[in-house]
């Protein structure tokens, strides 16, 4: 069975090397749509694939990019001094900010999430299926496990600025996921 939780945030970038000079060239932003799709082969006892509460340091995770900066690793380390300077929510992450890579990302964190989710309502096989994020209201991209072949970094790799860690209710899943 397949179940999916929709999260949002608001957020900003640069997608380098992309062949719009308005996207490659300025810095802009977009309202997010989040998609996630569980599947499992079993229904735990309150005749769900998983409650819904699981998913709280997934909801963390977005929220962690909302009015948030969306730094390429890649970027000139002048722009990354000017960024860093003027905004203090920023996560730099390993991809270009772009709508695929967004969704590798998120696969690849919510994956992880879910891997060190305790069940213990007599889930099954719980499973991350696929991440959708919708960039804009016509487009969108969709990462599957089988696209994490694309995937050449790490979670060391990911760094949320001071602004946003503060704001976690507990860091304790971050620390979790990158030991």
């Amino acid at each position: 069975m397949l179940i999916r939780k929709l999260f949002k945030f608001e957020g900003a970038h640069i997608v380098r090397n992309c062949s719009s000079h308005r996207c490659r060239e300025n810095i802009h932003g977009h309202s997010y749509i989040v998609e996630v799709f569980i599947t499992s082969d079993k229904l735990d006892r309150g005749y769900m694939v998983m409650d819904f509460v699981l998913l709280d340091k997934v909801k963390e995770l977005v929220d962690s990019f909302d009015h948030t900066y969306s730094l390429w690793r890649e970027e000139s380390e002048e722009l990354k001094s000017f960024v860093y300077k003027y905004n203090r929510r920023v996560a730099e992450i390993p991809v270009s900010p772009s709508a695929e890579g967004y969704a590798l990302l998120l696969f690849y964190l919510i994956d992880k999430i879910l891997q060190n989710t305790a069940h213990e309502n007599g889930e099954g096989n719980v499973q991350l299926s696929s991440v959708r994020v919708h960039e804009t209201a016509t487009g969108y991209a969709e990462a599957f496990r089988e696209d994490m072949k694309l995937v050449d970094f790490d979670i060391h790799d990911i760094r949320f600025s001071e602004a946003i860690r503060e704001e976690w209710k507990n860091d304790a899943w971050w620390k979790q996921l990158v030991k």
